[in-house]
């Protein structure tokens, strides 16, 4: 991959994205949004300037979608490709399902970033999913963030709320409250907020906290003019189109025929996901209400892709429900056409000109449009477009003059908008012809991207040059370090690492003077708190990594991030409450201070010098009742319970794992029985001089090494002793 230009990283997590076939309407999440990023991609790898676009959405091995979307990588031109990275499982979910796994999204493709050897020049997350992953990368690599919300929580939720749904109901299907914090804190931390029309600005970022600290450019996506071309083109270029096309246009007017009694008739033409706030009940009831306008058209709805209404989800199987009965009760067949699926690549652009050659009128009925990219694409057909006032329409007739706004709470205004435009010819050749040359104009991909590159360009200048430069916007930009290091040390600090100031002088030099190759931590069981207070004491400057609260905790300098994946990782079927109950039958525990108590850790005193026998009584009582656990103690007084998963051990094997640092890789250095569990394994470990007794019974292990220098010496031996700072060193 050449290093010259710009690569990016673009993130859409929660949909069915391939570069082909896209199954727009399937569900919720497969809208345009989805046709959007790809389009984005392509067009972003053709800007001169870039050298690589990696789209990032989530793999899915699931035998009810398409095996395309188990490929690991799709190429989508030569610079521009999907990366799908699995998380969360195999099957396929809807996106408000997919908060707890975005943490496993997000330390899988740091180690997707470390393997390509290269670091993104921009993190640019679609939709509140897509933008907390970015935002996170953003953050670890000290990088800008891009963010493009698409459809915000808050205009959803009060939406909703308007149209009578619960706040419980809205929160337990739509997740909606977590989801607007996520956004709220994005908005605060992008670089740059790109939206499609200043109505987004105003009507959905207005409704954030952070509202004024978010930074916005309208920039409206562009559409492909050569697949959506005009209608007369094949009139004028009998090269226009191939044969997929013509065939595409044959298919078509067979489906649509089947349905219509009078196929001759213009007709009306509504394509849209099956979803409430699209308000396709609107629309038919519109058409069905007013005689005038069945008399003079069609209608036709494409409503996403179905195979068995009883089979999809609640909010789309209501919706087609809906469709089915007002058909019926306004009698409306062989008027009517509600095809069950359409091929979204090669017969949605030929049904616009089917549609515009009948000189007939595209209907956006939606309660709110964001955007409104399907508007774009009609106009570029050549085909006159009715769209709902609230929204992206606004902004797309207002520069293009081709279409009438309306009221989509008003059927008879819908009714109205449609006899207009389809009685009075110069009316509809106006709207025409204004559409096919104000989408020329103002919704181009090359402009876009002309636009996104210049922003990014600008976010960049202002960035920090490197982690050694004053840190303005990002501060907590550790993941340069750790991707780029071939090296980690790990070390407890009493006894260890401080208990010899000139020894311990002599490390950090060392370890300043290794600082490309080599990262450095401390384990401890200390609190964070207490960690950094100790550093401090003894003069210790901030590590790269912190290992606390008993390895239930990890942390990144220099402002100590903490691993939000790990948390994740560890607290699978970790039940506290349920463990401090039982825990809290036993008269001989006595509950730590709260400073002491973590998300991941209940900590008691204990007098075990009085009776050994009283750990036994712990795991006898928490083994009855099936609990995971890991129980930890020490100095025969302090009693931790940690999640099954965590320990200082294995939180160093988990960054392993996460930094793709090989565990020979990694040297572990401690004194004490509390640092047995961490020196045995796969890492190369060192045991100081003034090592505590209960240490002897690992003189066993081969990659344990017994230094005879005592504290800091003891680790500067080690080093020696396994040359770690040599290249190609194992």
């Amino acid at each position: 991959m050449a290093t010259t230009g710009l690569y990016l990283q673009l993130f859409s997590i929660h949909g069915l994205v391939r570069g082909h076939g896209l199954e727009m309407g399937r569900d919720a999440d497969t809208g345009g949004q989805v046709k959007y990023v790809i389009e984005l991609a392509r067009a972003l790898a053709e800007h001169p300037a870039v050298d690589q676009v990696d789209l990032i959405t989530r793999l899915i091995y699931d035998k009810t979608v398409s095996n395309d979307y188990a490929q690991p990588i799709e190429p989508l031109s030569e610079k521009a490709r999907i990366v799908r990275i699995q998380c969360g499982g195999r099957k396929y979910m809807r996106k408000e399902l997919l908060w707890p796994h975005l943490d496993e999204m997000v330390d899988k493709t740091l180690k997707f970033i470390k393997n390509s050897g290269r670091i993104p020049d921009i993190f640019h997350g679609h939709y509140a999913d897509g933008g907390y992953v970015a935002s996170e990368l953003a953050s670890i690599f000290g990088v800008p963030l891009i963010f493009t919300g698409h459809s915000m929580g808050a205009h959803k939720r009060n939406k909703l709320l308007a149209e009578g749904h619960s706040p419980e109901e809205i929160n337990r299907r739509y997740n909606i409250d977590h989801r607007i914090r996520v956004e709220d804190r994005v908005i605060k931390d992008a670089e740059q907020i790109i939206v499609s029309t200043n109505h987004e600005i105003d009507k959905q970022y207005g409704l954030y906290k952070n509202f004024t600290a978010g930074r916005y450019a309208v920039n409206p996506p562009g559409i492909d003019v050569e697949t959506f071309y005009p209608y007369y083109a094949p009139q004028l270029d009998a090269e226009a189109g191939d044969e997929a096309t013509r065939q595409a246009r044959v298919v078509l007017l067979s489906e649509l025929h089947r349905f219509w009694v009078n196929p001759q008739k213009p007709f009306v033409l509504a394509l849209c996901r099956p979803d409430q706030r699209k308000n396709i009940s609107g629309l038919i009831t519109a058409y069905g209400e007013d005689k005038d306008l069945q008399a003079i058209a069609n209608l036709a709805i494409f409503a996403g892709i179905r195979k068995d209404i009883a089979e999809m989800e609640e909010n789309e199987r209501n919706v087609l429900t809906e469709m089915l009965l007002l058909m019926d009760r306004y009698d409306l067949y062989g008027k009517l056409a509600i095809p069950k699926k359409h091929d979204f690549s090669i017969e949605v652009p030929e049904l616009y000109r089917l549609c515009a050659d009948s000189h007939g009128v595209f209907v956006n009925p939606a309660l709110v449009e964001p955007f409104g990219l399907t508007l774009i694409e009609a106009a570029s057909c050549g085909l006159p477009i009715i769209a709902t006032m609230d929204g992206g329409p606004t902004d797309i007739i207002g520069n293009c003059e081709n279409g009438i706004l309306i009221d989509p709470t008003n059927s008879s205004a819908i009714a109205a908008a449609c006899r207009k435009i389809l009685v009075d010819k110069e009316l509809w050749e106006f709207y025409s012809g204004n559409g096919i040359n104000g989408v020329r104009k103002h919704y181009s991909w090359p402009s876009h991207c002309k636009r996104t590159v210049e922003l990014i360009k600008k976010v960049r200048a202002e960035m920090p040059a490197s982690l050694e430069a004053p840190a303005t916007s990002k501060p907590r930009a550790f993941g340069s370090r750790l991707t780029r290091a071939k090296r980690l040390l790990i070390t407890d600090i009493d006894n260890t690492l401080v208990g010899d100031p000139d020894a311990l002088a002599a490390l950090l030099g060392v370890l300043k003077e290794n600082r490309a190759n080599i990262c450095w931590g401390v384990a401890t069981g200390r609190c964070l708190e207490k960690t950094l207070k100790a550093l401090q004491e003894y003069k210790v400057p901030k590590p790269d990594i912190i290992i606390c609260s008993v390895g239930t905790e990890i942390y990144y300098g220099p402002s100590f991030t903490l691993d939000k994946g790990w948390q994740q990782h560890i607290t699978y079927r970790w039940r506290p409450e349920q463990l401090k109950s039982e825990l809290g039958r036993l008269d001989f525990l006595t509950l730590q201070e709260e400073i002491a108590q973590r998300r991941a850790k209940i900590s008691y005193y204990v007098d075990l010098k009085a009776d050994p026998d009283l750990i036994a009584k712990v795991h006898q009582a928490l083994e009855q009742k099936k609990l995971r656990y890991n129980l930890v103690h020490s100095l025969g007084q302090y009693l931790d319970i940690l999640p099954y998963r965590a320990s200082k051990g294995k939180a160093i094997r988990y960054l392993s794992y996460k930094w793709e640092i090989p565990l020979p890789n990694i040297m572990v250095c401690g004194d004490s029985g509390k640092d047995e569990e961490m020196l045995r394994g796969d890492t190369k470990g060192v045991v100081v001089g003034n090592y505590v007794e209960e240490l002897e019974r690992l003189r066993s292990y081969k990659r344990i090494y017994f230094s005879e220098q005592n504290y800091a010496a003891g680790i500067l031996d080690g080093i020696a002793h396994y040359r770690f700072l040599e290249e190609g060193a194992g």
